[in-house]
Protein backbone atom coordinates (compact mmCIF):
# COMPACT_ATOMS: atom_id res chain seq x y z
CA UNK A 1 0.00 0.00 0.00
CA UNK A 2 2.81 2.32 0.46
CA UNK A 3 4.64 1.61 -2.19
CA UNK A 4 1.44 2.30 -4.33
CA UNK A 5 1.15 5.57 -2.39
CA UNK A 6 4.80 6.47 -3.58
CA UNK A 7 3.73 5.55 -7.44
CA UNK A 8 0.56 8.03 -7.40
CA UNK A 9 1.98 11.49 -8.06
CA UNK A 10 3.65 10.03 -11.15
CA UNK A 11 0.76 8.78 -12.77
CA UNK A 12 -1.54 12.21 -11.69
CA UNK A 13 1.60 14.21 -13.06
CA UNK A 14 1.48 12.20 -16.19
CA UNK A 15 -2.10 13.11 -16.77
CA UNK A 16 -1.82 16.64 -15.96
CA UNK A 17 1.26 17.24 -18.12
CA UNK A 18 -0.75 15.24 -21.42
CA UNK A 19 -3.59 17.45 -20.73
CA UNK A 20 -1.97 20.39 -20.70
CA UNK A 21 -0.15 19.20 -24.00
CA UNK A 22 -3.60 18.36 -25.41
CA UNK A 23 -4.68 21.85 -24.49
CA UNK A 24 -1.73 23.10 -26.41
CA UNK A 25 -2.57 21.26 -29.35
CA UNK A 26 -6.00 22.93 -29.21
CA UNK A 27 -5.07 26.22 -29.24
CA UNK A 28 -2.73 25.27 -31.82
CA UNK A 29 -5.21 24.61 -34.12
CA UNK A 30 -7.65 27.00 -33.19
CA UNK A 31 -4.94 30.08 -34.08
CA UNK A 32 -4.88 28.07 -37.26
CA UNK A 33 -8.58 28.24 -37.84
CA UNK A 34 -8.98 31.67 -36.08
CA UNK A 35 -7.89 33.65 -39.55
CA UNK A 36 -10.57 31.71 -41.53
CA UNK A 37 -13.26 32.19 -38.91
CA UNK A 38 -12.67 36.05 -38.57
CA UNK A 39 -13.28 35.92 -42.63
CA UNK A 40 -16.28 33.76 -42.98
CA UNK A 41 -17.26 36.19 -39.44
CA UNK A 42 -16.19 39.62 -41.49
CA UNK A 43 -17.46 38.62 -45.14
CA UNK A 44 -20.53 36.30 -44.51
CA UNK A 45 -22.29 35.69 -41.71
CA UNK A 46 -21.95 39.50 -40.62
CA UNK A 47 -23.30 40.78 -43.71
CA UNK A 48 -26.09 38.47 -43.80
CA UNK A 49 -27.56 38.86 -40.45
CA UNK A 50 -27.29 42.56 -40.55
CA UNK A 51 -29.22 42.35 -43.45
CA UNK A 52 -31.73 39.95 -41.87
CA UNK A 53 -32.21 42.24 -38.87
CA UNK A 54 -33.22 45.08 -41.29
CA UNK A 55 -36.19 43.27 -41.40
CA UNK A 56 -37.46 44.12 -38.01
CA UNK A 57 -35.91 47.41 -37.74
CA UNK A 58 -37.35 50.64 -38.39
CA UNK A 59 -35.32 53.49 -37.15
CA UNK A 60 -35.85 56.34 -39.77
CA UNK A 61 -39.51 57.98 -38.41
CA UNK A 62 -38.25 57.41 -34.82
CA UNK A 63 -35.18 59.07 -35.54
CA UNK A 64 -36.26 62.02 -37.90
CA UNK A 65 -39.58 62.64 -35.66
CA UNK A 66 -38.67 62.15 -31.98
CA UNK A 67 -40.67 64.59 -30.27
CA UNK A 68 -43.74 63.27 -32.06
CA UNK A 69 -42.96 59.85 -32.02
CA UNK A 70 -42.77 60.28 -27.91
CA UNK A 71 -45.61 62.52 -28.46
CA UNK A 72 -47.86 59.53 -29.98
CA UNK A 73 -46.40 56.87 -27.68
CA UNK A 74 -49.50 57.26 -25.20
CA UNK A 75 -52.09 58.79 -27.74
CA UNK A 76 -55.49 56.84 -27.34
CA UNK A 77 -56.01 56.99 -31.20
CA UNK A 78 -60.12 57.92 -30.80
CA UNK A 79 -59.11 61.29 -32.06
CA UNK A 80 -56.61 63.92 -33.45
CA UNK A 81 -53.65 64.18 -31.01
CA UNK A 82 -53.34 67.47 -29.01
CA UNK A 83 -51.97 70.48 -30.13
CA UNK A 84 -48.41 69.47 -28.68
CA UNK A 85 -48.35 66.90 -31.16
CA UNK A 86 -48.93 69.16 -33.86
CA UNK A 87 -46.32 71.77 -32.56
CA UNK A 88 -43.33 69.08 -32.04
CA UNK A 89 -44.01 68.14 -35.75
CA UNK A 90 -43.54 71.18 -36.77
CA UNK A 91 -40.15 71.22 -34.80
CA UNK A 92 -39.48 67.44 -35.95
CA UNK A 93 -39.92 68.57 -39.36
CA UNK A 94 -37.51 71.89 -39.51
CA UNK A 95 -34.54 69.84 -37.14
CA UNK A 96 -35.07 66.76 -39.89
CA UNK A 97 -34.70 69.14 -42.39
CA UNK A 98 -31.29 70.65 -41.12
CA UNK A 99 -30.15 67.64 -40.64
CA UNK A 100 -30.93 65.75 -43.62
CA UNK A 101 -33.42 62.63 -42.58
CA UNK A 102 -36.81 64.27 -43.18
CA UNK A 103 -36.81 62.23 -46.86
CA UNK A 104 -35.88 58.97 -45.33
CA UNK A 105 -38.57 59.01 -43.07
CA UNK A 106 -40.99 60.73 -45.98
CA UNK A 107 -40.34 57.56 -47.85
CA UNK A 108 -40.68 55.08 -44.45
CA UNK A 109 -44.13 56.69 -44.12
CA UNK A 110 -45.16 56.28 -47.57
CA UNK A 111 -44.57 52.23 -47.66
CA UNK A 112 -47.78 53.06 -45.15
CA UNK A 113 -49.69 55.10 -47.51
CA UNK A 114 -48.86 55.80 -51.38
CA UNK A 115 -48.72 59.47 -51.40
CA UNK A 116 -47.11 60.19 -47.62
CA UNK A 117 -43.89 60.99 -49.04
CA UNK A 118 -45.09 64.04 -50.72
CA UNK A 119 -47.47 65.27 -47.91
CA UNK A 120 -44.42 65.63 -45.41
CA UNK A 121 -41.89 66.94 -48.14
CA UNK A 122 -44.99 69.66 -48.93
CA UNK A 123 -45.66 70.28 -45.28
CA UNK A 124 -41.98 71.09 -45.13
CA UNK A 125 -42.30 73.82 -47.70
CA UNK A 126 -44.95 75.28 -46.01
CA UNK A 127 -43.93 74.42 -42.59
CA UNK A 128 -46.08 76.96 -40.06
CA UNK A 129 -44.77 79.22 -36.91
CA UNK A 130 -45.91 77.91 -33.83
CA UNK A 131 -45.13 81.54 -32.86
CA UNK A 132 -47.93 82.62 -35.05
CA UNK A 133 -50.24 80.97 -33.16
CA UNK A 134 -52.05 77.68 -32.93
CA UNK A 135 -50.41 75.19 -35.77
CA UNK A 136 -53.12 72.26 -35.56
CA UNK A 137 -55.31 74.35 -38.21
CA UNK A 138 -52.38 75.78 -40.26
CA UNK A 139 -51.47 71.80 -40.73
CA UNK A 140 -55.21 71.12 -41.99
CA UNK A 141 -55.03 73.89 -44.04
CA UNK A 142 -51.57 72.50 -45.92
CA UNK A 143 -53.52 69.43 -46.41
CA UNK A 144 -56.45 67.56 -44.98
CA UNK A 145 -55.28 64.67 -44.36
CA UNK A 146 -53.55 65.95 -41.53
CA UNK A 147 -57.03 65.92 -39.80
CA UNK A 148 -57.58 62.45 -40.48
CA UNK A 149 -56.65 59.84 -37.66
CA UNK A 150 -55.86 57.77 -39.45
CA UNK A 151 -52.43 59.94 -40.87
CA UNK A 152 -51.67 59.90 -37.02
CA UNK A 153 -51.81 56.48 -36.86
CA UNK A 154 -49.58 55.80 -39.74
CA UNK A 155 -46.80 58.20 -38.53
CA UNK A 156 -47.78 56.10 -34.73
CA UNK A 157 -46.88 53.12 -36.26
CA UNK A 158 -43.52 53.91 -38.27
CA UNK A 159 -42.19 55.60 -35.04
CA UNK A 160 -42.04 51.98 -33.33
CA UNK A 161 -37.87 50.55 -33.54
CA UNK A 162 -39.20 47.03 -33.61
CA UNK A 163 -41.91 46.31 -36.17
CA UNK A 164 -43.61 43.43 -38.05
CA UNK A 165 -44.55 45.67 -41.27
CA UNK A 166 -41.78 44.63 -43.20
CA UNK A 167 -42.28 41.02 -42.46
CA UNK A 168 -45.88 40.95 -43.46
CA UNK A 169 -45.34 43.54 -46.41
CA UNK A 170 -42.77 40.34 -47.67
CA UNK A 171 -45.81 38.17 -48.06
CA UNK A 172 -48.14 40.73 -49.03
CA UNK A 173 -50.06 41.51 -45.37
CA UNK A 174 -50.59 44.63 -43.76
CA UNK A 175 -51.76 45.36 -40.11
CA UNK A 176 -54.24 47.72 -39.32
CA UNK A 177 -56.56 48.65 -36.15
CA UNK A 178 -58.82 46.01 -37.10
CA UNK A 179 -55.63 42.91 -37.67
CA UNK A 180 -53.96 41.54 -40.50
CA UNK A 181 -55.40 42.11 -43.45
CA UNK A 182 -54.28 41.26 -47.34
CA UNK A 183 -52.85 44.60 -49.91
CA UNK A 184 -55.46 45.45 -52.35
CA UNK A 185 -54.84 42.98 -55.57
CA UNK A 186 -52.96 45.07 -57.51
CA UNK A 187 -50.35 45.81 -55.05
CA UNK A 188 -49.82 42.07 -54.40
CA UNK A 189 -46.68 40.83 -55.81
CA UNK A 190 -44.25 38.63 -53.36
CA UNK A 191 -46.55 35.72 -52.81
CA UNK A 192 -47.01 35.44 -56.68
CA UNK A 193 -43.49 36.02 -57.01
CA UNK A 194 -42.46 33.24 -54.18
CA UNK A 195 -44.47 30.68 -55.89
CA UNK A 196 -42.99 31.54 -58.86
CA UNK A 197 -39.54 31.33 -58.09
CA UNK A 198 -40.80 27.88 -56.81
CA UNK A 199 -41.88 27.08 -59.83
CA UNK A 200 -38.93 27.94 -61.78
CA UNK A 201 -36.41 26.87 -59.57
CA UNK A 202 -38.37 23.18 -59.32
CA UNK A 203 -38.55 22.86 -63.16
CA UNK A 204 -34.99 23.55 -63.66
CA UNK A 205 -33.53 20.97 -60.94
CA UNK A 206 -36.55 18.57 -63.43
CA UNK A 207 -34.91 19.11 -66.40
CA UNK A 208 -31.39 19.13 -64.85
CA UNK A 209 -32.38 15.60 -63.67
CA UNK A 210 -33.70 14.71 -67.26
CA UNK A 211 -30.71 15.83 -68.66
CA UNK A 212 -27.94 15.56 -66.20
CA UNK A 213 -29.07 11.52 -65.38
CA UNK A 214 -28.17 9.98 -68.62
CA UNK A 215 -24.92 11.37 -69.37
CA UNK A 216 -23.75 10.98 -65.71
CA UNK A 217 -24.68 6.87 -66.42
CA UNK A 218 -22.57 7.38 -69.58
CA UNK A 219 -19.92 8.45 -68.03
CA UNK A 220 -20.03 6.38 -64.90
CA UNK A 221 -20.25 3.12 -67.17
CA UNK A 222 -17.77 4.27 -70.20
CA UNK A 223 -13.85 3.18 -69.71
CA UNK A 224 -11.68 5.40 -67.50
CA UNK A 225 -9.82 6.97 -70.68
CA UNK A 226 -13.08 7.96 -72.01
CA UNK A 227 -14.87 8.86 -69.33
CA UNK A 228 -12.32 11.57 -68.50
CA UNK A 229 -12.65 12.99 -72.18
CA UNK A 230 -15.91 13.76 -71.65
CA UNK A 231 -15.79 15.25 -68.68
CA UNK A 232 -13.69 18.03 -69.82
CA UNK A 233 -17.03 19.55 -71.67
CA UNK A 234 -18.65 18.67 -68.33
CA UNK A 235 -15.96 21.01 -66.37
CA UNK A 236 -15.31 23.66 -68.90
CA UNK A 237 -18.26 25.60 -68.09
CA UNK A 238 -16.89 25.69 -64.22
CA UNK A 239 -14.54 27.76 -65.89
CA UNK A 240 -16.43 30.05 -68.02
CA UNK A 241 -17.89 33.27 -65.95
CA UNK A 242 -21.48 32.63 -65.44
CA UNK A 243 -22.49 36.10 -66.70
CA UNK A 244 -20.46 35.22 -70.27
CA UNK A 245 -22.45 32.21 -70.17
CA UNK A 246 -25.84 33.70 -69.74
CA UNK A 247 -24.66 35.95 -72.63
CA UNK A 248 -23.76 33.57 -74.61
CA UNK A 249 -27.39 32.35 -74.43
CA UNK A 250 -28.23 36.13 -75.04
CA UNK A 251 -26.72 35.98 -78.30
CA UNK A 252 -28.18 32.35 -79.15
CA UNK A 253 -31.83 32.77 -78.71
CA UNK A 254 -32.64 36.61 -79.72
CA UNK A 255 -34.91 36.76 -82.67
CA UNK A 256 -31.95 37.14 -85.18
CA UNK A 257 -29.70 34.99 -83.42
CA UNK A 258 -27.86 31.43 -84.52
CA UNK A 259 -30.83 29.54 -82.90
CA UNK A 260 -33.62 31.03 -84.92
CA UNK A 261 -31.56 30.99 -88.07
CA UNK A 262 -30.98 27.53 -88.18
CA UNK A 263 -34.20 26.91 -87.24
CA UNK A 264 -35.16 29.17 -90.35
CA UNK A 265 -32.48 27.31 -92.93
CA UNK A 266 -34.18 24.20 -92.17
CA UNK A 267 -37.74 25.08 -92.99
CA UNK A 268 -39.37 24.74 -89.42
CA UNK A 269 -40.36 27.92 -88.78
CA UNK A 270 -41.46 31.07 -90.96
CA UNK A 271 -41.01 33.65 -88.25
CA UNK A 272 -38.47 33.87 -85.48
CA UNK A 273 -39.06 32.19 -82.15
CA UNK A 274 -39.48 33.99 -79.07
CA UNK A 275 -37.38 32.37 -77.25
CA UNK A 276 -35.69 35.20 -74.51
CA UNK A 277 -37.43 37.66 -72.36
CA UNK A 278 -40.01 35.01 -71.65
CA UNK A 279 -39.75 32.04 -69.50
CA UNK A 280 -38.51 30.03 -72.06
CA UNK A 281 -35.33 32.36 -72.34
CA UNK A 282 -35.19 31.67 -68.11
CA UNK A 283 -35.32 27.67 -68.18
CA UNK A 284 -32.79 27.14 -70.81
CA UNK A 285 -30.25 29.92 -69.47
CA UNK A 286 -30.80 28.25 -65.75
CA UNK A 287 -30.55 24.68 -66.99
CA UNK A 288 -27.29 25.39 -69.06
CA UNK A 289 -26.02 26.97 -65.79
CA UNK A 290 -26.98 24.24 -63.13
CA UNK A 291 -26.69 21.26 -65.14
CA UNK A 292 -22.90 19.93 -63.94
CA UNK A 293 -24.28 20.04 -60.74
CA UNK A 294 -26.50 17.74 -61.28
CA UNK A 295 -23.97 15.61 -63.22
CA UNK A 296 -21.25 15.44 -61.18
CA UNK A 297 -23.23 14.96 -58.15
CA UNK A 298 -24.66 11.42 -60.14
CA UNK A 299 -21.58 10.71 -60.69
CA UNK A 300 -20.19 10.64 -58.33
CA UNK A 301 -22.61 8.22 -57.20
CA UNK A 302 -22.37 5.94 -59.89
CA UNK A 303 -19.29 5.28 -60.05
CA UNK A 304 -19.06 3.57 -56.76
CA UNK A 305 -22.34 1.37 -57.85
CA UNK A 306 -20.47 -2.51 -59.53
CA UNK A 307 -22.56 -3.65 -61.99
CA UNK A 308 -22.35 -7.10 -61.14
CA UNK A 309 -25.89 -6.55 -59.34
CA UNK A 310 -27.40 -5.91 -62.32
CA UNK A 311 -25.87 -8.47 -64.41
CA UNK A 312 -26.78 -10.52 -61.42
CA UNK A 313 -30.65 -9.56 -62.03
CA UNK A 314 -30.60 -10.16 -65.81
CA UNK A 315 -28.99 -13.66 -65.32
CA UNK A 316 -31.82 -14.24 -63.21
CA UNK A 317 -34.33 -13.49 -65.89
CA UNK A 318 -35.19 -9.85 -65.04
CA UNK A 319 -35.51 -7.73 -68.42
CA UNK A 320 -32.46 -5.50 -68.51
CA UNK A 321 -35.07 -2.36 -68.47
CA UNK A 322 -36.27 -4.09 -65.39
CA UNK A 323 -33.12 -4.57 -63.64
CA UNK A 324 -32.37 -0.92 -64.63
CA UNK A 325 -34.93 0.76 -62.84
CA UNK A 326 -35.66 -1.75 -59.84
CA UNK A 327 -32.11 -2.78 -59.03
CA UNK A 328 -29.40 0.12 -60.18
CA UNK A 329 -31.55 3.26 -59.87
CA UNK A 330 -32.73 2.86 -56.05
CA UNK A 331 -28.65 2.77 -55.52
CA UNK A 332 -28.40 6.00 -57.40
CA UNK A 333 -30.94 7.94 -55.39
CA UNK A 334 -28.52 9.60 -53.23
CA UNK A 335 -26.92 11.21 -56.12
CA UNK A 336 -30.31 11.85 -57.04
CA UNK A 337 -31.24 13.62 -54.19
CA UNK A 338 -27.98 15.69 -53.71
CA UNK A 339 -28.27 16.80 -57.00
CA UNK A 340 -31.58 18.17 -56.83
CA UNK A 341 -30.60 19.58 -53.67
CA UNK A 342 -27.98 21.40 -55.29
CA UNK A 343 -29.74 22.72 -57.97
CA UNK A 344 -32.79 24.01 -56.01
CA UNK A 345 -30.69 25.26 -53.80
CA UNK A 346 -28.33 27.51 -56.36
CA UNK A 347 -31.64 28.00 -58.61
CA UNK A 348 -33.96 30.02 -55.80
CA UNK A 349 -31.24 32.18 -55.73
CA UNK A 350 -30.34 32.62 -58.91
CA UNK A 351 -30.18 36.74 -60.28
CA UNK A 352 -28.30 37.25 -63.67
CA UNK A 353 -29.64 34.47 -65.53
CA UNK A 354 -33.51 35.44 -64.98
CA UNK A 355 -32.67 39.44 -65.28
CA UNK A 356 -30.96 39.24 -68.75
CA UNK A 357 -33.34 36.25 -70.67
CA UNK A 358 -36.48 36.81 -68.72
CA UNK A 359 -39.34 38.99 -68.98
CA UNK A 360 -41.66 41.03 -66.82
CA UNK A 361 -43.78 37.96 -65.67
CA UNK A 362 -40.81 36.17 -64.41
CA UNK A 363 -39.03 37.78 -61.55
CA UNK A 364 -37.76 36.12 -59.17
CA UNK A 365 -37.31 36.86 -55.70
CA UNK A 366 -33.52 37.74 -56.06
CA UNK A 367 -34.56 40.64 -58.43
CA UNK A 368 -37.28 41.96 -56.19
CA UNK A 369 -34.26 42.09 -53.15
CA UNK A 370 -31.97 43.82 -55.31
CA UNK A 371 -34.60 46.45 -56.72
CA UNK A 372 -35.44 47.22 -53.21
CA UNK A 373 -31.74 47.89 -52.23
CA UNK A 374 -30.45 49.41 -55.43
CA UNK A 375 -33.89 51.59 -56.51
CA UNK A 376 -36.28 51.49 -53.72
CA UNK A 377 -33.35 52.08 -51.06
CA UNK A 378 -35.96 49.90 -48.95
CA UNK A 379 -33.27 47.60 -46.98
CA UNK A 380 -36.05 46.46 -44.42
CA UNK A 381 -38.39 45.13 -47.23
CA UNK A 382 -35.60 43.85 -48.54
CA UNK A 383 -34.21 42.25 -45.45
CA UNK A 384 -38.20 40.61 -45.36
CA UNK A 385 -37.47 38.86 -48.21
CA UNK A 386 -34.27 37.16 -47.50
CA UNK A 387 -35.95 36.62 -44.22
CA UNK A 388 -38.07 34.01 -46.50
CA UNK A 389 -35.71 33.19 -48.64
CA UNK A 390 -33.74 31.45 -45.86
CA UNK A 391 -36.36 29.76 -44.62
CA UNK A 392 -37.16 28.27 -47.62
CA UNK A 393 -33.67 27.23 -48.24
CA UNK A 394 -33.51 26.03 -44.73
CA UNK A 395 -36.82 24.52 -45.01
CA UNK A 396 -35.67 22.75 -48.46
CA UNK A 397 -32.31 21.82 -46.17
CA UNK A 398 -34.32 19.89 -43.85
CA UNK A 399 -36.30 17.80 -46.34
CA UNK A 400 -33.09 17.02 -47.93
CA UNK A 401 -31.60 16.04 -44.39
CA UNK A 402 -34.41 14.35 -43.66
CA UNK A 403 -34.67 11.71 -46.91
CA UNK A 404 -31.17 11.66 -48.12
CA UNK A 405 -28.91 12.94 -45.46
CA UNK A 406 -26.08 15.46 -45.40
CA UNK A 407 -23.32 13.06 -44.83
CA UNK A 408 -23.80 11.02 -48.22
CA UNK A 409 -23.71 14.69 -49.93
CA UNK A 410 -20.57 14.44 -52.24
CA UNK A 411 -19.58 16.06 -55.72
CA UNK A 412 -16.62 13.75 -55.89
Amino acid sequence: MAAGAEADPMPRAGRDAYRAARRKEAMRSLAFALPLLVFLVAVFLYPIGALLLRSVQSEDVAAALPRVSAGLAAWSGAALPPSPVFEALAADIAAAQERGTLVSAARRLNTYEPGFRSLILKTARRLPDPAAGPVAPAFVAIDPRWGETETWHFIQRASARITPDYLLAAIDLRAGPRGLSELPPDQRIYQAAFARTFLISGTVTLLCLILGYPVAYLLATLPPRQSNRLMIFVIVPFWTSLLVRTTAWYVLLQPNGVVNALLAQAGLTREPLALMFNRTGVLVGMTHVLLPFMILANYAVMRGISPSYQRAAVSLGAHPAIAFLRVYVPQTLPGIGTGTFLVFVLAIGYYITPALLGGGGDEMISQLIAFQMDRQLNWGLAGALSVYLVLLTLAVYFVFNHFVGVDRLRLG
